[in-house]
Order: C-alpha cells, then structure tokens, then sequence
C-alpha cells in the first residue's frame, strides 16, 4: 500500500495524525518554530513513521549539515533524504556519494533525490544512486524538463505528465524495477498518482496540494484540479486559521478517493 503525507500548517499538525500514513518533517521548521518541534518531539509523534527532509524546496538549497545531523540524532526519523541540488545531477550525485558512507543511527534510511536537466539525465542519476547503495529514490515534481517531455499548453498537467513519462520509461527500460522503492516528492495536480497504477515500485508520496488547495477555497471535483494552488507551505506555515474545516476534510478525502488510495 502507497504511503501518504500531506504537510499542514503548523496549527493542524495533531489533526494531521487523523489522515496521515506519515509524518513528513521540513528541518528548518525545528529551529524556527517552538510548535513545530514539540509536535516532532512529542512521544507520541517519535513514535510515528517519520521522514525527514533536508528542506531544499523551501530554502533553495539543502540545509546546514551541521543541523541536518543534529536532528537526525534528536529525532531518529524512519528516513532521511540526503541533501541534493536542484537540477544538478552531478553535485546531486556527488553530494550521495558523500552521505552513503556518512553514519547516521540505526534504523535511519538514506534516500537520495534525482536531480536532472533531461530524461537521459534521470536515467543516468538512477542508476549512479542505485550503484551506490540507495534503496530508495525519490523523483520531485518540479523539475523544468519536464515540461520539455511535454510540452502540454497547461504547464501544471505538463510536469505532472512528464513525471509520469520518467518513470515509466525507466521502468520499462528495467532502470526501475518492481523490487525498488520509490517516493514521489510534490505534486502539480493530484491526480496525477493514479497514473501510476500497475507501477508496483511506488513506496509513499507526500504532497501538501489538498491544505494548500483548501487554503485558497479551492473545492476538489471528481477529477482533481487542473491547476496548481499558488499556496505553498513555505509562506504559510502559520496558514491553518485560513482553511475551511470542510474543503480541507473534502479534498483530504477525494485525495484519496481519486488516487484509489485506502
């Protein structure tokens, strides 16, 4: 069964324990905010699968390593993902191949992210991370290429499209196999995960599309959206006093509904 974990504004993280497989931890947030990391600290939470990121989406680069590793030690999340750089393979790679050999706790998991300007870049990255040791990988959703693989007049169905494109072509080419575990990071439009049924190496995904849709009154139809809301966790960490209590719990579950997700 798919993983799920939407990220919610600071005040909805209990009710988040109501319809989240996961907790999904941004890094950065535990220092900046004393809510955020008592949630993360709490025993009942430590004792929660939990993923942590090293917050390279909201920051624009990967999080001080200094920090990075004092959370690790403090948390002992399930998984962590090693710091990459957007759309760089080669330092993407290279900052992997600095982190396999890196000791982190017992139990902690590496997962490395593919980073790419190209599908044959992708292929490339997968492969390096694989021969490094990685047993999970995680594809982003807003990577620029690809909205070169498809270049659809909507350019949110066109990144969404063209991650379906990566994937499935690496795992036609065998670069991705049913044995591997994969973590989708983001989404355009939430449909999108039901695309990828009959592609049995998809582990867990989180998106926070359904809060940030809801924060902009945005009611989810039977098909999803067809846009992506302008909302981003990043400017509304302290958004959840915004939300309607029903279009939050209507899109949380059509989420689910759409994706054919229990």
């Amino acid at each position: 069964m798919i993983k799920v974990s939407h990220e919610v504004p600071i005040n909805l993280l209990e009710k988040s324990k109501l319809f989240n497989d996961y907790d999904y931890c941004l890094p950065h947030l535990l220092d900046e905010n004393e809510d955020y990391k008592h949630f993360f600290l709490s025993a009942d939470s430590m004792s929660r699968y939990t993923i942590m990121d090293n917050s390279l989406h909201e920051l624009g680069e990967a999080y001080n390593t200094e920090r990075l590793m004092y959370w690790i030690q403090m948390l002992n999340p399930n998984e962590f993902i090693v710091p990459d750089v957007w759309e760089d393979m080669e330092s993407s790679v290279n900052n992997a191949k600095e982190w396999i050999n890196i000791k982190l706790p017992k139990g902690v998991e590496k997962v490395a992210v593919i980073q790419a300007k190209t599908l044959n870049e992708a292929f490339i990255c997968t492969e390096e991370y694989k021969k490094l040791g990685y047993k999970k990988i995680a594809y982003s959703y807003g990577a620029s290429y690809y909205n070169d693989i498809c270049p659809h007049p909507n350019k949110d169905l066109g990144k969404a499209l063209g991650r379906l494109y990566v994937i499935t072509t690496l795992y036609n080419q065998k670069a991705l196999t049913e044995n591997d575990r994969v973590h989708l990071l983001g989404c355009s439009v939430p449909q999108e995960f039901s695309w990828y049924r009959g592609i049995k190496c998809i582990e867990s995904l989180d998106t926070s599309n359904p809060i940030m849709a809801a924060i902009e009154k945005m009611w989810y139809d039977e098909h999803g959206l067809f846009s992506k809301p302008t909302a981003n966790m990043k400017d509304n960490v302290k958004g959840g006093e915004n939300i309607h209590p029903d279009i939050l719990d209507w899109n949380i579950s059509m989420f689910r509904k759409i994706n054919n997700l229990k």
